[in-house]
């Protein structure tokens, strides 16, 4: 890794932290993913190699550990303390970035499948009801994906294909406009009021729907820079 060769703590951390991809592996770990093919589902533009890459380098830092998992042959990356602390570096570059370098999206930045993993990882469980509840989207855009969230107190899993079990409720939305809703600039009954966002089926399932995300860790940034402008 790219060393600058200055005794400061700025470069220090920058040696460890500042690599490209870094700061999004970090934030993966930090929102709960914790084996490789979970940071990867939530980093789709990245190579196999250079994520095992910077996950060794991380480890090497002190940032990461890795940990035999429950089950046979898998490895679980973990934050040491030292990762864990870097929250207070990801929250203010998020808060610094919604005020300064976020404007429209771009068309190749709108993925449907990474929006609905990265919603995977917001659910909030205790809001779930009991039993199965399945959550399928509808998200419009360039083309048409269709997706499921198979949701449980214990688990929430993410279904690309047909997950085999009837749909409780759809949600159908623009891509573009469920991803304003996921960054906070536009508020969900708002885009409920104006269409943007649609929800059929069970009448009490749709009403404690919103209850079921916490939205993205970014949202209040996003939300505060609009208010103030």
């Amino acid at each position: 890794m790219f060393k600058y060769g200055q005794y400061c703590p700025v470069a220090r951390a920058a040696e460890i932290f500042a690599d490209r991809w870094t700061p999004l592996i970090v934030r993966e770990l930090l929102a709960g993913s914790r084996h490789f093919n979970e940071i990867q589902r939530g980093l789709p533009g990245i190579s196999r190699s250079l994520l095992v890459s910077r996950l060794q380098h991380l480890e090497d830092s002190g940032v990461v550990e890795r940990h035999a998992g429950a089950r046979r042959n898998v490895t679980e990356y973990v934050l040491t303390a030292a990762g864990s602390d870097l929250r207070d570096v990801v929250r203010p570059l998020g808060a610094w970035g919604a005020q300064w370098a976020f404007g429209e999206p771009n068309p190749e930045e709108l993925d449907p499948k990474l929006l609905v993993w990265k919603i995977h990882q917001r659910i909030d469980r205790r809001q779930l009801p009991l039993g199965r509840t399945v959550l399928q989207f509808d998200l419009t855009g360039r083309k048409l994906h269709t997706l499921w969230l198979v949701m449980n107190p214990q688990e929430v899993s993410v279904c690309l294909k047909p997950p085999g079990f009837d749909s409780d409720l759809i949600l159908r939305a623009d891509v573009a406009a469920l991803y304003r809703v996921w960054l906070g600039r536009t508020d969900y009954d708002v885009a409920l009021r104006r269409g943007e966002v649609e929800v059929h089926g069970s009448p009490a399932l749709a009403r404690a729907l919103p209850r079921w995300f916490m939205w993205s860790p970014m949202a209040p940034f996003v939300r505060a820079c609009g208010e103030r402008r």
